[in-house]
């Protein structure tokens, strides 16, 4: 890592930014010696996530369809129904009294 002055940087910006980026190497900004700007080169872009995972999986079929009939659904929704009717007939149990204690 390099090191420059302010002076230096404001005078050669240009020459000092493309070196960095040619040579991915820091540069470090001093002000009367002490240092108080990191020039650093922009890390490479990542790869392109779009289209990565192009050839991984296959389709197992229909995935959008249901995978019972009419006939299936209306005799599940008829099951449905009656459990839901025994549910309701049932008689609620009820919770025992609390007993208060004497004192």
């Amino acid at each position: 890592m390099s090191q420059m002055g302010a002076a230096d940087f404001k005078a050669h910006c240009l020459q000092v930014i493309e070196k960095v980026r040619r040579t991915r190497r820091p540069v470090t900004i001093t002000k009367r010696g002490v240092p108080f700007v990191k020039l650093v080169p922009v890390d490479p872009p990542a790869p392109l996530v779009l289209g990565a995972l192009e050839g991984k999986f296959s389709s197992a079929g229909d995935i959008v369809s249901s995978p019972l009939s009419d006939h299936e659904w209306k005799a599940l929704e008829r099951e449905r129904g009656a459990q839901w009717e025994r549910w309701m007939k049932e008689p609620v149990p009820r919770r025992a009294a609390r007993r208060r204690r004497a004192p």
